[in-house]
């Protein structure tokens, strides 16, 4: 995956990313006050070939000036039919607003509807208003079944049907 939106280079996560793209993660959970998980949640950051590469998946790193500002990423799960979950959807502060989350949340639903998937899945919590907004306006529909602790929020969207 190599794609521009505007300034901002949407790329394939490398080896090199690690720790980089946790650290935007962890930044982001803090400044909403929810904790980092290296043993639970967040894991497969710290895991992406076990977790991403290795199942189908995916993992996106948002780049500008050189620097990672967001992450994005999907993988297969057994919940539903034919399901990907999104997940890591993330973004520093300072890139917010740019329409770059409609923007990489679209990329990642055509790339999921290309592979044949039929099913998203995303889990939130409400804290992050701007995403549960940014899910519902794109057409995710409430669902239940959370399964991550610090999330209060799951969405669906059927694509492909």
């Amino acid at each position: 995956m190599n794609q521009f939106y505007q300034d901002f280079l949407i790329r394939s996560w490398e080896p090199k990313d690690r720790q980089n793209a946790a650290e935007v993660i962890r930044s982001v959970l803090a400044e909403y006050g929810l904790g980092w998980e290296a043993d639970g949640a967040d894991r497969d950051v710290l895991q992406v070939e076990e977790f991403y590469l290795d199942t189908s998946g995916e993992f996106w790193v948002i780049e500008y000036q050189n620097q990672i500002v967001g992450t994005g990423a999907y993988y297969p799960i057994e919940r539903g039919q034919k399901a990907v979950e999104i997940r890591k959807m993330y973004f520093l502060p300072q890139i917010r607003g740019l329409g770059l989350g409609k923007y990489l949340l679209q990329l990642l639903e055509e790339t999921i509807a290309s592979r044949g998937f039929e099913q998203i899945w995303i889990e939130t919590a409400s804290i992050l208003q701007e995403a549960v907004q940014m899910y519902e306006k794109n057409g995710y529909l409430p669902a239940t079944g959370v399964e991550t602790l610090r999330c209060d929020r799951v969405y669906c969207k059927q694509i492909n049907c």
